[in-house]
Parts: C-alpha cells; structure tokens; sequence
C-alpha cells in the first residue's frame, strides 16, 4: 500500500525507538525515546481519569500536566477568590515535606502538594534541609514532595537559592505571549547553606522529565 510522506516519517521513528515528529508537535514537551514516551503518555492518562473518577487528589505528581505553568495559576486563582484577594498580590512560598507521598493521605488546606521533580546538578538533603552537592557520579536526584502555599505579600528571602524549573532537560523553549519560555514553569526557592550565586554557577535547576 502507498503510504504518505507523513506515514513513511512515523515508520522510520518506530524502527529507531524516535517518537514521531507528528506526535511529538502537539504532545507534550519530551525527550524521551518512543518506548519511555508511551510508558509516560499512558501514566499521564491514567492520572487525569482516577482524578476525574474518584475526585481531587491529595498530591499531584506535576510533570502530568501538559501545561503546569497554567495549573500553578490555577492555585494562585482559586486562593484569590476562597479569600478575595488580588491575584497579583500573592504569590507562592514553599514547604519540602519530610514524608514520603504514600503518607499524604488528604490535600492541605490552601495551596497543593506537587511531586515528581528531579534536582540536576544537586540534592536535598533531607536531614539538614539544604540543597547539597551531589553524590559522586550522580546527575539527578529526585526532590521530596513541595507543598506550594499561596502567601500574601510574599517577599522572596535573599538567602534561598531561587531554583529554576524546567519541563525538560533541554532548559529552552519557545517564548510564550507572557514572554516567558515555554519550557520554563517557575521559580522555586531552596533553602541553602551557601551563597545562591554557588547555585547559580553550578547550573542547578528542577526538572519535571528526565530524557528516560
């Protein structure tokens, strides 16, 4: 049979283990090979039906969204109407839970519980609560689940290091109509024992995909 040139492309990515050029334009943003991509696409639909069965979540594991920078205004949005507050005068803070996400059993009272990042270039360590450097040869480590508040009036501490948080590892995107790029989610500060800019040179930033 005649198969189209668009056909003929998505054949030639199942034989290399590529997610074809056509699923991946309006997918979401991946650099995960074919079989680690349908692995991730059917957890991601399996998320959203138990969501819309069995109701709201207590966490929500972030890199299931398409768009998380949308979900995150969402919070912020719904905090705003619950107390009547400007949007624009809140903003968030953040708690790194100690416990693991199967002891999360009910959502907290304002803001939500995300999961499933990952820290390049650095680790929590849990016991201290500070970022840290690596394990030897270690490039990712996984982050704790991150309560995300919605604080009136909130003024970033100087202290922290302000960590980037990015979709994927490729740390780059199309600039958005906010005129943010569209790999980039949103700040988040850590607690550290050094100077932020250590942070800084070292590249350290979260990530919602690994690329496997």
């Amino acid at each position: 049979m005649v198969m189209s040139l668009e056909l003929d492309k998505a054949y030639g990515s199942f034989l290399t283990n590529q997610v074809p050029e056509s699923w991946g334009a309006v997918g979401f943003a991946s650099l995960k090979p074919l079989g680690s991509w349908v692995l991730d696409l059917a957890s991601r639909i399996t998320f959203m039906r138990t969501w819309i069965l069995e109701g709201q979540p207590s966490f929500f594991p972030l890199p299931v969204f398409f768009f998380p920078q949308g979900f995150m205004t969402g919070v912020l949005q719904n905090h705003s109407r619950k107390y009547e507050i400007p949007i624009n005068a809140i903003d968030f803070s953040f708690e790194i839970l100690t416990k693991a996400t199967d002891e999360i059993t009910e959502g907290p009272e304002d803001g939500v519980i995300c999961c499933g990042m990952f820290l390049e270039g650095a680790r929590w360590d849990a016991e201290r609560a500070v970022v840290v450097d690596p394990k030897y040869g270690e490039m990712y480590s996984s982050m704790p689940a991150i309560h995300f508040i919605p604080t009136l009036g909130m003024v970033p501490d100087p202290t922290f290091y302000s960590c980037p948080c990015y979709k994927t590892t490729l740390r780059k995107g199309v600039l958005s109509t906010t005129g943010i790029s569209t790999n980039f989610v949103l700040p988040v500060l850590l607690r550290t024992d050094h100077h932020p800019d250590f942070w800084v040179l070292k590249g350290v930033a979260l990530l919602l995909n690994l690329n496997d």
